[in-house]
């Protein structure tokens, strides 16, 4: 029966989430053009300061983190918060669904459009800026990304029992904008000022863009990006199971 509630409500999640045409291009339209806007007229010899990395390669993989990171971030956040508000939550309580199951749900729903939003900017900057890469560095770059979005998925939760309806936006907005241009998905982190790359380099979206960047240069992710991303992963969920708890006892 929990497993027939848990199905059900991923499914309706789904649904919604791909009825929502407005979040739909943000997430999966709006950062292939902003691949294009900013990578522009470089060309494969253009290279990213003290990196080994093409603009056009460098930006794939920011632009491809920054669609996943949207989708999973902005979309779970404002969901959850306004839901809780309007007692969407609480009627779900009185169902056979578990409280896993919730989580579960968004996160899938979220994954739905994750994939979507990082296979089209890959699209995007093979046909249109010829990038080529092999055939095992695509596959492995696309679930590189992919798998290290859940990261943002369990804060997106976390933000979303933590924060009001009202101040949700405001507060994963100003997150979303810093983790993406502290953590090099906008600019690399080189032009930084020294101190603020020491900063950066500890931030859970500058291990996220490491994973593609050295997959891309066709090695192995360091050790150091994972291990920071499971980290900040156990920290995000286990925050977000916590709040979740007291949210319901507090019902």
């Amino acid at each position: 029966m929990n497993t027939f509630a848990s199905g059900a409500l991923i499914k309706l999640e789904i649904t919604r989430t791909l009825r929502n045409k407005r979040f739909m291009f943000f997430s999966v339209i709006y950062p292939a053009a902003l691949f294009l806007m900013i990578s522009g007229s470089s060309s494969k010899t253009d290279m990213i300061p003290h990196t080994n990395l093409s603009m056009q390669l460098y930006y794939m993989v920011g632009m491809a983190s920054f669609g996943a990171l949207t989708a999973v971030l902005m979309g779970n956040s404002e969901r959850i918060a306004k839901e809780r508000e309007k007692g969407w939550v609480r009627q779900l309580r009185l169902t056979a669904l578990p409280g896993h199951g919730y989580v579960i749900s968004k996160i899938a729903s979220m994954a739905t459009v994750t994939l979507p939003a990082i296979v089209i900017v890959e699209v995007v900057a093979a046909v249109v800026k010829g990038v080529h890469l092999q055939a095992w560095q695509w596959a492995a770059l696309t679930f590189a990304i992919w798998a290290g979005s859940m990261v943002f998925a369990a804060l997106g939760v976390a933000i979303g029992y933590i924060a009001s309806g009202d101040a949700v936006r405001p507060i994963t907005m100003i997150t979303y904008f810093a983790l993406s241009i502290l953590g090099g998905l906008w600019m690399p982190s080189t032009v930084f000022p020294q101190w603020l790359q020491n900063i950066a380099k500890w931030l859970p979206t500058y291990a996220y863009a490491g994973l593609g960047h050295a997959i891309e240069q066709g090695n192995a992710p360091h050790l150091r990006d994972i291990s920071l991303l499971v980290v900040y992963l156990l920290v995000f969920a286990g925050g977000a199971a916590w709040l979740y708890r007291k949210d319901t006892l507090k019902a």
